[in-house]
């Protein structure tokens, strides 16, 4: 199993009025400048959120939501300094509960 680290909020409040991209942009260039492996992923509508033991977590964050899922807690921690109004948190996948930590429910358009 591995441990996943999260930053999440609502998706209004994190694509109109937070800098979000230029938050992300900015950790881009950092990864590159270091050569890292990128360890961060967006997801709308997070599965995850929908496993029973997250469910008082996801009732904390207003609908539609959005997260950031990294394995650096030190990224977990830059995002949480950086967006200062989001929920954060851990959690292992997979597990029993959340199969793939990725996976969003989030329509296809």
């Amino acid at each position: 199993m591995t441990t996943y680290y999260y930053v999440a909020a609502s998706q209004k409040f994190l694509l109109e009025e937070e800098p979000f991209e230029e938050v992300i942009q900015e950790r881009l260039r950092n990864y590159k400048e270091k050569n890292k492996e990128i360890d961060f992923w967006f997801i709308k509508q997070p599965a995850f959120l929908d496993a029973p033991e997250m469910a008082k977590i996801k009732a904390q964050i207003p609908q539609p939501c959005a997260a950031v899922i990294t394995t650096d807690k030190r990224l977990s921690t830059w995002l949480k300094l950086r967006l200062e109004y989001v929920i954060t948190g851990t959690f292992e996948a997979p597990s029993d509960t959340i199969e793939d930590p990725l996976l969003s429910l989030e329509q296809a358009v």
